[in-house]
């Protein structure tokens, strides 16, 4: 019960991220990209995240240094939900571009791909990172303080599986001291006297059948 909680509480706090979707374009229209770019936007903005991830891939092979076509990739496959895939090129786009506005953003989206992968420790630290750069960022902010609230129920939650383990767990039979030698040989003896004890009484039986008169007829 207490794990679905969280998982709802996870739900919920994911669905209040903001998300920075800002498209880009790049200024240099003399890129051959830029045209793939610009369709990916429209394609984007229409809702159609399939053929946008196709046409930010295009000009990623026409340049693929192209920081801005990485960024809005990532984008595009986070509005998809492949957050293991968006996470990765939210990832390359901050590190290949010079641009601080860009990285940032890049940095930032990155924290928000991750938690929503319940990655809240590697959320927090892109949070952070995006906060270093820009220091005024009040969704930044907001996001770092959710994502370490919600680390501190997750740590607090009591290990639900361990418990059931410790609970389900039989209790080991209790065994039974191993005899000591004086125990063996009070045993033995023991067994010797009844053994005496029965020979006696068979010696007697014997005996009276013996010495017993044959009856006058």
């Amino acid at each position: 019960m207490a794990r679905k909680k969280m998982e709802t509480r996870l739900k919920l706090f994911a669905t209040i991220l903001s998300f920075c979707w800002l498209l880009l374009t790049n200024t240099a229209s003399a890129q051959p990209e830029n045209t793939a770019i610009a369709d990916g936007n429209n394609l984007y903005k229409e809702g159609k995240f399939d053929k946008a991830i196709e046409a930010y891939q295009l000009a990623l092979r026409q340049n693929p240094k192209n920081a801005v076509a990485r960024y809005n990739l990532a984008a595009a496959l986070f509005r998809n939900s492949k957050l293991e895939e968006a996470e990765k090129k939210f990832e390359e786009s901050w590190q290949q571009t010079t641009d601080n506005g860009l990285k940032q953003k890049a940095t930032y989206n990155n924290g928000v791909s991750l938690t929503k992968q319940n990655k809240l420790e590697e959320s927090i630290a892109a949070y952070k990172k995006a906060l270093q750069m820009n220091p005024s960022d009040e969704e930044t902010r907001f996001n770092l303080q959710k994502a370490l609230e919600e680390l501190r129920r997750k740590n607090k939650q009591p290990d639900k599986k361990n418990q059931q383990q410790k609970k389900d767990k039989k209790p080991e039979p209790q065994k039974q001291p191993p005899a000591n030698k004086k125990m063996i040989d009070q045993w033995l003896q023991s067994l010797r006297q009844k053994e005496q004890e029965v020979q006696k009484k068979m010696l007697q039986n014997k005996s009276r059948s013996v010495t017993q008169p044959e009856k006058d007829w």
